[in-house]
């Protein structure tokens, strides 16, 4: 999940170098040409499972629908609202979300552990983005109040829509469908989707070699390889817990801004990002279990959000 997280937060920077492109266009080739790419890959094991696939069609559904809304708000909510800003309330409020959503679809539990460790991300990406937004205003102020608004509000859409995929992704793997067959199936249903915006806003990445060399490191490296790290990793942890995971992106973004854009960050972007990576470090740490001679209670239950019985026989399959 983490190294899934570190691949996204090259996107914004990546997307940089192609200024002809739109958000339209770059969210489209992204997921689009990705999820068509994991299809491909993933068609031999979709086919084998088809029959599972096609009992969870609902799920599939929903999840490839949320596939092909997401980029659009996303990229969308980064032209408007800055990349920093787009980028913390789009990843910032996913958590939440998908929390809500494992709380009254599954009736999933929420921890101690996955609350504080929220909290500190939560915080932390709170911070950047104050940060950023200050930042931003010290200039030129380029970006009027009510584009503001609009990118927070496409942002919004944008973490509800990744929240569920990553739920109907996690759903269909814990029903003992393999990671790349289920997230082959939702991600290439997703992409097809993508197919009819990128035909009609997708020019620009064609008219030089630099944009279209954006268009592909966007399909390639972040959205198919991410998402395969991201598919292996739902295989393992909830989807509240990888979504809390993915705060790394944007404190990811905030450095490479710094460091190849050329863009300043003030100190309260820096103490957001200490506070992302306490997150990080409360939900990655192993759970710590003590026994006391005298303690009828045994061991001290784990503090993570647990995963479902059944993912033991889902660890099987991913490698199927």
């Amino acid at each position: 999940m983490l190294a899934a997280s570190v691949l996204w937060g090259t996107t914004g920077t990546a997307a940089t170098f192609a200024p002809q492109v739109g958000p339209l266009a770059i969210g489209a080739v992204a997921m689009g040409l990705g999820g068509l790419l994991q299809a491909l890959v993933a068609a031999p094991r979709i086919a084998r499972h088809a029959s599972r696939l096609r009992e969870r069609r609902g799920t599939v559904l929903l999840g490839a629908a949320s596939v092909a809304v997401y980029p659009l708000a996303f990229y969308s909510s980064m032209h408007l609202a800055g990349v920093a800003v787009g980028t913390v309330v789009s990843l910032g409020t996913a958590p939440l979300a998908s929390a809500v959503i494992e709380r009254v679809v599954d009736g999933r539990r929420l921890t101690r552990r996955w609350t504080a460790a929220a909290a500190l991300g939560l915080l932390g990406t709170a911070l950047l983005c104050v940060a950023e937004a200050a930042h931003a205003g010290d200039g030129t102020g380029r970006a009027s109040m009510a584009a503001t608004l609009l990118g927070v509000s496409l942002g919004l859409v944008a973490a509800a829509t990744y929240a569920l995929y990553s739920w109907a992704a996690h759903r269909l793997i814990s029903r003992r469908i393999p990671s790349r067959a289920a997230m082959g199936a939702v991600f290439g249903l997703g992409g097809l989707l993508l197919l009819p915006v990128l035909l009609v806003t997708g020019a620009p990445l064609v008219a030089s070699w630099s944009n279209a060399a954006v268009g592909t490191y966007m399909a390639v490296i972040p959205m198919f390889t991410g998402y395969v790290l991201f598919g292996w990793g739902l295989a393992h942890v909830p989807a509240s817990t990888a979504t809390t995971l993915s705060l790394l992106e944007p404190a990811v973004a905030a450095v490479l801004a710094v460091l190849v854009v050329g863009e300043r960050l003030p100190g309260a972007g820096w103490a957001g990002i200490a506070l992302v990576i306490a997150c990080l470090a409360v939900l990655t740490a192993a759970p710590r279990r003590r026994r006391h001679s005298g303690d009828p209670a045994g061991p001290v239950p784990d503090a993570a959000p647990s995963v479902t019985s059944g993912l033991t026989a889902v660890r099987d399959q991913a490698a199927d």
